[in-house]
C-alpha cells in the first residue's frame, strides 16, 4: 500500500490508504496500539494507522459495518482476513473490495478507473446502489 499511495499522490491525484488493525484473525495483531504506530513507522507506512478495531461481529467499527453493508462479501459480508482491502470513491463510497489473495494490481487498476470517473458515470454508479437524488445530481 506504501508503493500505491506514493504512485497516486506522485501523480498529484486525491488519493489516501487509511489501515486499521484488528485481533480477530489468529491473534495476529496483539500488540497494543503504540507498538502497533511504532511498527507502521519502521516499515515506513506513509498513511494514517488508526487504533485497533473489531471488523467482524456485535462489536464492529462502525466503519467496517458501512464498508460491509455497500459491499457484501462471498458466501457472508464478513471480513475474512487481515489485509482485507475496499476501495472508496471521492466522496467515501465504496465501490470494489479485495481479498488479500488479489494482486495489488486490481487494486491499483480500481483506483485508475475511479480517478478517470466523470460525473455522469459517478451519478450512474451511485444510482445503481439506489442513492438518492444521484440521477439528478
Amino acid at each position: 500500500m506504501i508503493e500505491l499511495k506514493n504512485k497516486f499522490v506522485g501523480r498529484g491525484a486525491p488519493f489516501e490508504v487509511l489501515a486499521f488493525p484488528c485481533n480477530q484473525f489468529g491473534g495476529q495483531e496483539s500488540k497494543c496500539d503504540e507498538e502497533i504506530q511504532q511498527f507502521a513507522q519502521k516499515k515506513g507506512a506513509n498513511f494514517p494507522v488508526f487504533g485497533k478495531v473489531e471488523v467482524n461481529g456485535e462489536n464492529a467499527d462502525p466503519v467496517y459495518k458501512f464498508l460491509k453493508h455497500w459491499l457484501g462479501g462471498t458466501l457472508s459480508d464478513g471480513i475474512k482476513w487481515n489485509f482485507e482491502v475496499f476501495v472508496c470513491d471521492k466522496n467515501g463510497v465504496p465501490v470494489e473490495r479485495f481479498l488479500p489473495s488479489h494482486s495489488p494490481g486490481k487494486v491499483e487498476a480500481a483506483v485508475e478507473r475511479l480517478l478517470g470517473e466523470d460525473d455522469a458515470a459517478l451519478r450512474a454508479r451511485l444510482a445503481e446502489h439506489g442513492v438518492a437524488g444521484a440521477a439528478a445530481a
